[in-house]
This record gives structure tokens, sequence and C-alpha cells, in this order.
């Protein structure tokens, strides 16, 4: 088996919480070598953010699940910024490494030496990503960005929601996750730029422009008509039937794309006639006619068991799938046959569960041969290491 695609690649992970260390997940995952910075009090704030919290084999506290989830395959280095020791120890980590991910306010890291115009004179060849809430331009560059904020203001939870209850907010930190996955694909982008021409480059990553571009079909809607999408629960925009029915034993999604899908869906449903219906003969008569659809529909379903139905949908390739629990999906045999749940080593003699990454690759696989780091833990490790390249 060949190398990780990112061996060696040096990735200096001055960032907390979720954009940026997801982003440096993910490198770290892909072979690079992550190193993250953090304070000496504390550490990443995640790393409270519990219960639940993970322990090792004797029982010694790891840090909140949250932690961990974000932070795999990283080595940790604490550093004050304000000590001029710790300081000059995180400058000359930055003039050897190949990539830096921050996400401090804006030009927060300039009175430290930090900033991307200070260390592209010590390192012409660095990638400097910064991951704000609104980028390093504009009348909200200033401002603080959290994630739900974000969902809120970039139109998501506008389109998210019962048509009659509150606008909602995803259920996980989508801004945030988003982000560290654009910012990945420019880094690499970045990376290959430095191979051909030895020019490193800022990048300039915002939550919100991350959350609008992945507005997609909805910004288009828009775009099209001059009319602002509205939430509508379950349903879809653009397509009919798509939603979730109720069914004896609790719900299912259904997802017909086309009228060779729906054909079927009506024949095992004995609703033969609504396919020649002029109100549902095509999609966008369903899509106008969508709530007396799913009358029809739903009137049909709320009959059959969940599992016997999707049975039948399956066997007459109809596409519908279950609303599983997380437990659930963990159970599921597929999640299992792809190896998506991890067990790493403690460090104790024991495991702790994480996530593998989705990302199948014949001859550069994912490496997940290390968990999220403790406080600290890399300090002399990376010392050394730094010393030996200054010194080579």
């Amino acid at each position: 088996m060949a190398d990780a695609p990112l061996k060696g690649i040096r990735v200096l992970e001055m960032a907390r919480v979720l954009a940026g260390p997801w982003a440096g997940q993910l490198l770290a995952d892909l072979g690079a070598d992550v190193i993250k910075v953090e304070n000496p009090d504390g550490g990443d704030e995640t790393r409270q953010w519990g219960p639940p919290f993970l322990a090792d084999a004797s029982g010694e506290n790891l840090g909140a699940a949250y932690f961990h989830g974000t932070n795999r395959g990283k080595r940790s280095v604490t550093a004050d910024l304000r000590d001029k020791d710790d300081l000059a120890f995180v400058r000359r980590l930055a003039a050897r490494s190949d990539v830096m991910i921050e996400n401090f306010k804006t030009s927060g890291l300039k009175k430290y030496g930090l900033d991307y115009e200070s260390l592209r004179k010590i390192n012409p060849k660095l990638i400097y990503c910064s991951i704000t809430g609104f980028g390093q331009t504009g009348p909200y560059a200033g401002h603080a960005g959290y994630d739900f904020i974000i969902q809120g203001m970039s139109g998501f939870m506008s389109v998210t929601g019962e048509p009659d209850g509150q606008p909602m907010k995803a259920g996980v930190a989508f801004a945030d996750l988003f982000t560290g996955l654009y910012a990945v694909s420019a880094i690499q982008a970045a990376l290959i730029h430095v191979m051909k021409t030895g020019e490193g480059q800022h990048i300039d990553m915002a939550l919100m422009d991350s959350q609008v571009a992945v507005l997609a079909n909805q910004n288009m809607n828009f775009l099209a008509t001059g009319k602002s999408p509205q939430r509508l629960g379950n349903f879809h925009p653009n397509i009919s039937p798509y939603e979730v029915v109720p069914t004896l034993d609790g719900h299912l999604i259904l997802a017909v794309g086309n009228d060779g899908q729906f054909a079927r869906l009506c024949n095992l449903l004995d609703l033969e006639d609504l396919p020649s219906d002029p109100k549902f003969a095509t999609n966008p008569d369903r899509v106008a006619n969508r709530k007396a659809l799913h009358e029809h529909i739903s009137a049909k379903t709320e009959f059959f068991e969940r599992d016997d139905l999707l049975a039948r949908c399956e066997a007459n390739a109809v596409p519908a799938g279950p609303i599983n629990a997380i437990g659930e999906m963990f159970d599921d045999p597929q999640i299992q046959a792809r190896g998506m749940r991890l067990d790493l080593d403690d460090g104790g003699g024991g495991t702790l569960p994480g996530v593998a990454s989705p990302m199948k690759m014949s001859q550069t696989p994912p490496r997940h041969d290390r968990r999220a780091p403790r406080l600290g833990e890399h300090n002399d490790e990376v010392r050394k290491e730094l010393q030996r390249l200054e010194q080579s």
C-alpha cells in the first residue's frame, strides 16, 4: 500500500471548537502531520464540552466526546502566546510548516507577528488558512461568527422546519462542518499551486460564505423567480412525492424522482388512477398539488407496517428508506460493512470509539492510527523534532 497522500505535509493548527479542527482532522486522516497548538490553561474549549466524557482503560478522563469527534490523528502542544519563549516556538513551527489553520478574530494574530503577512516573510511557501464567521473583508468582518447565527443569517433556517412552526437549525453545526470541508479543498489546491510555483497564499474562509454556497437549488429557486423559498417541513421544493409518510409503527421516507417511480409506487399502494390524473401526471403537476398527493399516499401507507412497506418499495424499485436513530444507524449492516465505526487505541490498554473518514481510496486510504491527543501530550516530542529540523 502506498504512503498516505499527504504524508510529509506539516500542518500547524491554531484553531479550536469545530470548523478549523474539522479541517485539521481531515488533513490528518489523509496523512498530514497536524500539530495542534493549544492554550496551556485548558486547551481547546471542546475538551470541556460535556457530558458525555471519554475515559481510557485506567479510568483517566480524556475529555469530552465532542473534542474526540474532531481532533483524531493530531499531536498537541501547548503555548501561551503572551510568553515570548512560547511565541518564538510557534513562529519557529510556522517557519517549518506547509500549512497553518487559524480561526482567531480578524487581525487577532497580527499583534503576535503570526498573521499571514508576517509569516510569509519567514516562510514564502506557507499556505495560511484563516477561518472566521464573515471573512476578512466586508462590513461584518470584525464580527464574531457562531454556527447557529450563521444558519439564521444565511437563509438556511428560512427553508428548514414546518411551515407553521419556528424556523429550525440543523441538528449539527452545518456551517462549521461545511466550512471545514471547503477549507480542505482550498488547502489541497493551494498545495498543488506550491508544487507548481513555490508560492504560498492566504485562504480566506468564512462560515457565512460556505453556508450560503450550500443552499444550492434553493438559491437558484430564488434567483430564477425572485421569490424567497419558504419552509416546507419534509416536503421538497422541486420534487414530489419526496417526503415522510406515516405507517402503522412509525414513519419512512419516500424519494420518488421520476414518473416511472411514481407509477410503480401508485401500483403497490393501489392508487393506479393517480398517474393519469392531470393533477399528478408529471413532476411539475405533483409539486403544484403536493398536499393533495400527500393525503392520497398517506391514507394508504398508514395501514402498512414500516418494514413491510420498505420491502415492497425495494422490490418495486421505488426509492424509500427508514428514519433511524443514531444507535440504529450504527447497527445498520451497511454502516458496519463500510467500517464507519472506529475503535482507537486509548494509549492505556483499551480502546476509544470514533467515526471513520468516509473517503474510501484504493491506493492511499485515510489513516486512523491515532486518537485525539491529551493536552500538551507531544510538547517534548515536537520541540525535539523542531530542533533537529533547524539543525539539519
